[in-house]
This record gives C-alpha cells, structure tokens and sequence, in this order.
C-alpha cells in the first residue's frame, strides 16, 4: 500500500520550473499530484506519477537533483471533518505526519491526500484496523 513519490530539487530562478514540467511533458509525464515547497535558494517538488521509476530517471537525465520517497495515498471522505477523523486515527495510534498534499483527481466521490509519515506501513496497518481505504500503487498511478 506504499507508493513512490518524487522529490525534485528545483533552483529559484526564473524559468527552472518551467524547465522541470516542460521536460515531464515532453516525455508524457503526467503529474497526478503535486505539491511545492520553497527556501530562499530553492524548492521542492513533491509529485506523484504514473511511472516513478522512469520519471526518476527522466528527471535526473535532465540534470536535475531527485529522490524518491514512500508515501500513502488516503480516500478521505470529501465531507467537513473527514480529513480530522483520519488525523485522529494516527494521532491516537502514536504516527506521527510529517507533511501531507491533496490528490489533483477523486476516488469515487472521496478526497485523496497523500501522507508523508515517519512510518508508512505501520500508519498503513493502523488506517486499514480502522477502516480506512489506503489505496494501493497500481489504483493511484492509473487515475
């Protein structure tokens, strides 16, 4: 139920995004999530695709910095108080979330948020107890 999210140094100057999103384009790429995070020299961009393995090497070809970090994909019900109910869940279990993003594309009619946790599978076990739809790598690459 993990899945691979990649990290992407981005440089602040004028046109490297640009540069980033034009090279995934090119290559048919599809950025199904994403979510940047700047400092004052550079940026982060966190994205989920369809094939990370061959993104991965796409984008270091393209002499750009990356990484790839596991992450869960969670259906949260798309209600007020449906993202707090599983926040509770890993709170009370001791999980502790690092950072989290929403998904571009539903699940049926729920949200999707991806999760960064300090430990993936054992949120994973503890969401699926509780009944909770942590959505496996093969739904999410194909949405």
């Amino acid at each position: 139920m993990v899945i691979k999210q990649i990290s992407v140094f981005v440089e602040n100057k004028q046109g490297r995004l640009y540069m980033l999103t034009d090279v995934l384009a090119k290559e048919g790429i599809d950025l199904k999530a994403m979510t940047i995070a700047d400092t004052m020299d550079f940026g982060i961009m966190r994205c989920i695709v369809g094939d990370p393995d061959r993104t991965l090497k796409v984008i270091r070809e393209n002499n750009f910095t990356a990484s790839i970090t596991e992450v869960i994909a969670v259906e949260v019900p798309d209600v007020p108080g449906g993202l707090s109910r599983v926040l509770k869940i890993l709170s009370d279990a001791g999980v502790s979330v690092e950072y989290l993003y929403s998904f571009v594309r539903k699940h049926k009619d729920n949200a999707l948020i991806i999760f960064r946790v300090e430990d993936p599978h054992a949120a994973v076990d503890v969401l699926n107890k509780k009944g909770v739809n942590v959505l496996p790598g093969e739904v999410l690459y194909n949405l």
